[in-house]
């Protein structure tokens, strides 16, 4: 998530969701293919009251042409919503401690507190993590330090590399649902959302990422379609062109079909990218000298890796 701050401005398309946009799109391959400069600032597990927020912080660096939002998170409405506490506070804790402060961080992790967690003040330990950690000193090793005042860059442009091959063998199944609505909290978030993005002049986009699990019900996918048929947005469930995007279940996941890897992710953005080149009339930058030269080393820093780590 801190790595946004030294990558922003001049990003015509910002990604904003859960792992399913930092684990399955390719900025690299955007630029390469179409001369879409683009970030995802994606973290694990991210709720969507935090991706507005983090919305809200990035026009303030920044006003790209598109935002893409990854809509599974709709299904959480509540903070309570998300897990056991333990797993909660984990997943707040990635995406809302390196963000930068503002009083945009501080209304995100206010609306991301459970109940529990405002009883024994848990704002006051976002705000200062060293009251949460602070027993921790016994049990500091020399990774701690070596982390202190550097850390190594993890990510390209926000997508983080997979290159290992786990085939999925099994279709994914679940029990049916009570109730399918989303409710009233997502939806509110979802309204701020496009409402912000009326207001900055930029185009919203929503997507369903095509991964197989969590299991993307029917009846959710009515709801975004119906949302985004009434307010004027596109809507991409990427699930319905898994075919088109190419995607082999044999190759192109690390995990069995929960994510993509990089060659599923790079053929996720070659689809997404034509789709956005053409809905959302995007020019093609590979002209422009300097942002040429800026994703030149770019490119190469994350073919390294790829090469390094096996791919091809």
């Amino acid at each position: 998530m801190g790595e946004y701050y030294v990558n922003s401005g001049g990003n015509d398309v910002i990604f904003i969701g859960d792992c399913e946009v930092y684990e399955n799109f390719s900025p690299v391959t955007l630029w390469q293919e179409y001369g879409i400069p683009s970030y995802i600032r994606g973290s694990a597990q991210q709720m969507i009251w935090q991706s507005y927020y983090l919305l809200e912080e990035t026009l303030q660096y920044e006003t790209p042409k598109v935002v893409v939002f990854n809509v599974l998170s709709m299904k959480y409405d509540t903070p309570e919503s998300t897990g056991s506490p333990t797993r909660r506070e984990a997943y707040n804790r990635m995406t809302l401690d390196t963000m930068r402060w503002s009083p945009t961080k501080w209304k995100a992790i206010a609306a991301s507190l459970t109940e529990e967690e405002r009883e024994w003040e848990g704002l006051l330990t976002y705000l200062f993590p060293i009251l949460r950690y602070h027993e921790r000193w016994s049990q500091l090793t020399a990774e701690d330090f070596a982390y202190w005042l550097r850390r190594d860059t993890v990510s390209h442009n926000g997508y983080l590399m997979q290159t290992g091959v786990k085939p999925m063998t099994d279709s994914y199944a679940s029990a049916p649902l009570a109730d399918y609505r989303f409710g009233e909290n997502s939806w509110h978030y979802l309204d701020k959302m496009r409402l912000l993005c009326e207001e900055k002049g930029v185009q919203l986009v929503l997507i369903k990422a095509p991964t197989l699990y969590p299991i993307w019900w029917w009846e959710w996918d009515a709801q975004i379609a119906q949302y985004a048929e009434e307010n004027g947005l596109l809507y991409l469930n990427m699930i319905e062109s898994i075919e088109d995007i190419g995607i082999d279940w044999n190759t192109d996941t690390y995990d069995a079909g929960l994510h993509l890897n990089v060659w599923g992710a790079e053929k996720a953005a070659r689809w997404l990218g034509e789709v956005l080149r053409e809905e959302c009339n995007l020019p093609d930058r590979r002209e422009d000298a300097e942002l040429s030269a800026t994703w030149s080393k770019k490119v190469a820093l994350y073919e390294q890796e790829k090469q390094s780590r096996g791919g091809s």
